[in-house]
């Protein structure tokens, strides 16, 4: 499991006990950071002795993406999950994901937009836009799974080393990597899950800078998809 963190001192506690609770998976747990002074450290290493799982990983780069693929190739599972460390992904679904990844899933995605799934919170236009990219992607993209923008997500190590990464900051990744493995025609599976907007700290999250950045590979994909059928 990878978690990107930025001064969560507040929220990194109660995150990874909700990890070590609900996981039964054998896991190791990389908590990426930027820098020395960040205030989730202190939290992490008071909560080390206890939990066995989880261990500090510096970022090779600065900032969020870095800090998700530092975490990716430094991890040394045969299955990366990624996670944010505000409290606003649901564990309980990890197990199923994982399951589904040894099903023969290179990508596992847990979905707020399957029946089944919601979403509590968070900034309205946020939302909207989020839900019309990801369904219009699965309904007239055939996009095999709901939610492709949620970073919540799980990938085989096999996808990830055979993928190019080309993401240029913030959280689009997780686009590009669904994007990417749907046209490659890679097993991708969902489960539903329910993410709340986070109750302490700052979002780091800057929707009118990284719009366009989404809308690169929402491009990306029907333009590949129409391409194909000509």
């Amino acid at each position: 499991m990878v978690l990107p963190v930025y001064n969560e001192a507040e929220n990194i506690g109660p995150v990874l006990r909700g990890f070590a609770s609900a996981v039964r998976t054998p896991h190791e747990v990389l908590v990426v950071y930027d820098f020395d002074e960040d205030s989730t450290l202190p939290v992490v290493r008071s909560l080390q002795g206890e939990m066995l799982a989880v261990r500090l990983h510096r970022n090779s780069g600065r900032g969020v993406l870095s800090a998700m693929r530092s975490g990716m190739e430094a991890a040394r599972a045969p299955y990366v999950l990624v996670s944010m460390a505000d409290g606003s992904d649901d564990p309980a679904q990890i197990d199923d994901m994982v399951r589904l990844a040894r099903e023969g899933a290179d990508l596992v995605a847990a979905s707020r937009y399957m029946p089944g799934g919601r979403q509590i919170g968070g900034p309205l236009v946020k939302r909207v836009l989020s839900r019309v990219a990801g369904l219009t992607l699965h309904w007239f993209g055939r996009l095999p799974i709901h939610d492709p923008t949620s970073n919540f997500k799980l990938y085989s190590r096999h996808f990830l080393d055979s993928v190019r990464i080309e993401s240029q900051g913030g959280f689009e990744l997780a686009l590009e990597l669904s994007v990417k493995a749907a046209l490659a025609g890679r097993h991708m599976a969902e489960v539903p899950t329910t993410w709340r907007d986070r109750t302490a700290g700052q979002s780091r999250f800057r929707f009118r800078a990284w719009l366009p950045r989404y809308l690169r590979w929402y491009a990306y994909y029907f333009r590949r998809r129409l391409l194909r059928r000509s």
